[in-house]
This record gives structure tokens, sequence and C-alpha cells, in this order.
């Protein structure tokens, strides 16, 4: 028989807790695309000064700032 009830207070905490860790899993998953972001940009440079007549985009940062540009909008308090 199962002698262990769980109450709505430990339910409500579980779900608290694991909404406030979603958090840290996002600042860790910002911290590698920060790296990426950079090799992304190293890279960017040395396909330009070897290409420098190319209007090639290399990475696509206008949909990158596009989607940081609705994190952004997510972030912000409701009104």
């Amino acid at each position: 028989m199962y002698k262990y009830k769980l109450t709505e207070d430990e339910n409500t905490n579980k779900f608290h807790q694991e909404r406030i860790d979603a958090f840290a899993n996002i600042e860790n998953r910002l911290d590698n695309i920060r790296v990426e972001l950079r090799k992304a940009k190293i890279a960017t440079i040395k396909y330009y000064r070897e290409n420098p007549d190319s209007y090639a985009v290399v990475y696509g940062t206008d949909l990158i700032a596009d989607y940081l540009n609705d994190i952004e909008t997510l972030l912000q308090p409701e009104k």
C-alpha cells in the first residue's frame, strides 16, 4: 500500500522549483550561445578576408537578432 500522499503545497513547491530551475538552464544555454557567436564572428571575419568581394551572408545575424528581440519582449513585465 502506498503510504505517502502528496499535498497541494508539495505539488506547488515542486512546480515553482521547476520553473525557477528553468532559468539556470536558459542561462547555461545563453553562455553556450555566446561562445558560438564568437566562433561565428571569427569565421565570418576569416571568410570576408579570404573573399573580399563577397556579399555572402555567412551566418544569419538578422534572424538571430530577431529571435533575441522576441526573447527580450517575452522578458518584459506585463503592463
